[in-house]
């Protein structure tokens, strides 16, 4: 299978710079299932291509096979060492890793600048997709054509194969086409190389960041990304929308309402005893508590942030800014930041809120959150709110995983809680007082805790 990237234009050969691939030789890469190629069959003027070839052995796919003892010739003949499949992906990932992460270290401003771009895919599996092509890329930007391989170039009449070679042309950052097709790939060939789990949730937002929230097939691409995993794909949907305060209210109705109420309640208070007249909602969500905090004439100023695009135009929606009268407009500011990345917007403001936030991070995001709060921004109060995971007993349905949500990465008990609470405390000057928040069961403490964080000095 074939992939290649061409750069049009004065600069074409930056191409080698932001791909970390040297024009003047071909490079090898090792794989698990065979090995990549690297080679630029033209690199002067105004043009530059680099293609990136996989030599896939099928005898080693058949051996990472459970059922390859026995199971005949088909084990060794089919169609995966010569279609762009989730192979492609892998391997893109492996070898082009660095410029889909938009870093160039002798070039740094070289990943920013949008490039006329084309990228040529080679026996796509299409199955009857042709029309989505377009519908999927034209979205994006690019100019798109597709031509259909033939059954057999000896007999017409056979007509044309389920394969097809794709083109895609745009003006474009490099790093985003990459993503582009590391995403868009799989969709097209649905037959997966690996196991389909929560983990490959978080690859398809990581490189769908971005472009995928907004864009109009988003629940086709994610539902064909991930198939054939329903539950997957509704995850995925759920962390597109941006609502992480919904941990329960689809599987514990009243209860959960109840509880997010209480929750919104409690937070607001702590935040009006401050003293702060300004306060940024991280993770923002569809804007349940600014609709609270706006009603507050004491808040001043009052932002939310959410790094999902989709979920600031719904909190938009909900709040309609725009329809503000004149003196309130200036009171309300939304904007896409990521909680785990310091953001000097942070800053602004004298009080964080993050509602129901932490457990959709990974674990070892964990520190970088605190570092970007707690060290960078240094607010006067941070009030942060948790699911308490003892008391996931008490809903009567507890999930499998133990967790409240499909989404959530992990939950603290409530000594977890407190000993988390308190060393970022300590590390970063400030004192904590650790709550719970809701009616709490015997044994089990409340169902949500909250962390109120003053800083010292």
């Amino acid at each position: 299978m074939l992939l290649s990237l061409t750069c049009f234009g004065p600069q074409a050969t930056d191409l080698g710079y932001l791909l970390h691939k040297n024009p003047s030789r071909g490079q090898a890469f090792p794989l698990p299932f065979g090995q990549a190629l690297v080679f630029y069959p033209e690199a002067a003027g105004d043009r530059c291509t680099a293609c990136l070839l996989l030599d896939i052995d099928p005898l080693d796919l058949a051996k990472g096979r459970e059922d390859a003892d026995g199971g005949g010739l088909f084990q060794y003949v089919n169609d995966r060492p010569f279609v762009a499949s989730s192979f492609m992906s892998a391997a893109m990932a492996r070898v082009f890793g660095t410029a889909m992460a938009g870093r160039c270290a002798k070039r740094p401003e070289l990943p920013r600048t949008a490039l006329d771009l084309e990228a040529r895919l080679t026996m796509l599996p299409c199955r009857g997709d042709t029309a989505w092509l377009e519908r999927v890329f034209a979205p994006l930007g690019y100019q798109t054509s597709f031509t259909p391989v033939p059954l057999d170039e000896s007999f017409e009449e056979w007509g044309a194969s389920l394969y097809g070679d794709l083109a895609i042309r745009g003006r474009v950052r490099l790093c985003d086409l990459l993503n582009h097709l590391y995403v868009l790939i799989p969709v097209f060939d649905r037959q997966k190389h690996y196991w389909m789990g929560e983990d490959e949730v978080d690859k398809l937002l990581r490189h769908g960041q971005g472009w995928l929230e907004g864009h109009p097939e988003r629940d086709f691409i994610a539902g064909r990304y991930l198939s054939p995993s329903r539950d997957l794909a509704r995850m995925a949907k759920d962390r597109l929308d941006g609502d992480p305060g919904r941990e329960v209210a689809e599987d514990w109705g009243d209860e959960a309402q109840s509880l997010r109420e209480t929750r919104l309640a409690a937070v607001v208070e702590v935040l009006k005893a401050s003293g702060a007249r300004s306060v940024l909602d991280l993770g923002c969500g569809g804007g349940t508590l600014l609709r609270r905090l706006l009603k507050e004439r004491c808040f001043t100023r009052i932002a939310g942030a959410d790094v999902s695009p989709a979920a600031l135009e719904r909190a938009a929606r909900r709040l309609r800014p725009d329809r503000l009268p004149e003196g309130a407009k200036d009171r309300l500011q939304l904007f896409q930041a990521s909680l785990a990345y310091a953001d000097d917007r942070f800053a602004e403001y004298e009080a964080l809120a993050l509602v129901e936030v932490l457990e959709h991070l990974d674990p070892w995001r964990l520190d970088a959150m605190a570092q970007a709060i707690f060290r960078e921004a240094r607010p006067a109060t941070v009030v942060l709110s948790t699911p308490n995971r003892e008391y996931n007993q008490a809903f009567g349905r507890p999930r499998p995983s133990g967790l409240r949500h499909a989404d959530h990465r992990f939950e603290f008990t409530r000594q977890e809680f407190r000993d988390w609470a308190g060393k970022v405390a300590v590390d970063h000057g400030y004192r904590v007082d650790c709550q719970e928040i809701g009616v709490p069961a015997e044994g089990l403490g409340a169902p949500s805790l909250m962390g109120v964080f003053q800083r010292c000095g």
